[in-house]
């Protein structure tokens, strides 16, 4: 892994700063179709009111708020050079 990979839990704990009298919960996982990606749903409690989080895990083994960009169809120029 190199130096950019970010735990769920450093996340978790950045965006939702939970404590024992407001935890943050789990409350859906899933996976991408596209991207066959992993996410994780969680709801947390700020000073406005609830708050519900998206979390994505990238190739790498990070995660991120953001999804992972899918790979683009590419077109490889060695297979038409004799």
């Amino acid at each position: 892994m190199d130096g950019s990979y970010v735990s769920l839990r450093s996340l978790v704990d950045k965006w939702l700063a939970p404590t024992l009298s407001m935890p943050a919960r789990v409350t859906q996982i899933g996976r991408l179709l596209a991207t066959h990606g992993h996410y994780v749903r969680l709801e947390g409690c700020s000073s406005t009111g609830p708050l519900t989080i998206v979390f994505f895990r990238h190739h790498d083994g990070s995660w991120s708020v953001f999804p992972p960009v899918p790979a683009s169809p590419a077109m490889c120029g060695r297979l038409f050079v004799n």
